[in-house]
């Protein structure tokens, strides 16, 4: 009778446990790479780097998503189970020697389908057309990668080392983002002022997350401020959380008015419940 109860009830218990799991996590490591944890549990890691001023702890991954080959973004060693993780990388390499760069058309889904991940590319005829790393097509520092990431019905995109304001047709295929992962340090991508114009240009429904910037550990990059002057400036509400976990409720509907959210770069010590305004 116990046994035949317990059936019965098993997927009663299963639906109620994936109503309340609608929860993604955040965490940020320092430059543009971050931990994403979906609401089964699945952990996403983007272009991990080992710049020892972080003191990158190895972590385990489901699926690591690199933007472009450089070294700051793409070091599998500080993922603990690099060989049995899923990888994909927003470039590829070709030509004589796997020298030639040329963009990776992506559009996969993960885990069930619970994820699903794509490159942000555009067909221009019959050229696949992606970003770059600096505002000159390429001719400074080649292409760039980004990725558009759908979990739950919240899209989350990652602009890689992005150089450029973005094109009418990438908007469109960007659009609706909810989290926007945004490189604001200059020298080699946008710097805060043009990083606030590609924010404006995408319209984040819920939240910007800088990246890619000066640190108080790393200070090779231009620090946040230029980003948040702008912010400041233009009244957009910057919300500054000192460690943690960034939760984002999938269930809810995304705010009146989106913030820009400053993450410490120490990863997850501490959970730190995000409040959505109404």
């Amino acid at each position: 009778m116990r046994r035949c109860l317990a059936l019965l009830l098993a997927p009663l218990l299963m639906s109620a446990a994936g109503a309340s799991a609608g929860e993604i996590k955040i965490a940020w490591y320092g430059q543009s790479m971050f931990l994403i944890v979906t609401p089964n549990g699945k952990r996403i890691v983007l272009d991990p780097h080992n710049i020892e001023n972080y003191r990158i702890k190895p972590l385990k991954a489901d699926l690591v998503l690199m933007s472009h080959f450089h070294t700051d973004h793409t070091q599998e060693v500080v993922i603990e189970n690099a060989k049995d993780a899923i990888k994909r990388n927003a470039l590829k390499k070709g030509g004589p020697n796997g020298l030639v760069m040329d963009w990776n058309v992506v559009d996969e889904k993960h885990f069930n389908n619970e994820v699903r991940i794509q490159t942000l590319t555009t067909q221009s005829g019959d050229r696949v057309v992606g970003l770059y790393h600096d505002d000159q097509k390429g001719l400074e520092r080649g292409k760039n990668g980004a990725w558009l990431i759908d979990i739950d019905g919240v899209r989350i995109a990652h602009l890689g080392d992005l150089g450029h304001q973005l094109t009418k047709e990438q908007l469109k295929k960007l659009q609706p983002v909810d989290v926007l992962m945004l490189p604001v340090g200059g020298v080699y991508t946008l710097n805060g002022i043009v990083a606030f114009k590609v924010m404006q240009q995408v319209k984040p429904r819920r939240t910007t997350i800088p990246m890619h910037y000066g640190t108080i550990v790393y200070g090779d990059l231009l620090p946040l401020s230029y980003f948040t002057d702008e912010c400041k400036e233009e009244k957009v509400p910057v919300t500054r959380h000192k460690g943690g976990w960034l939760k984002i409720d999938t269930k809810s509907p995304p705010p009146k008015e989106a913030d820009v959210t400053v993450m410490d770069y120490n990863g997850p010590p501490i959970e730190i419940k995000r409040k959505e305004k109404k």
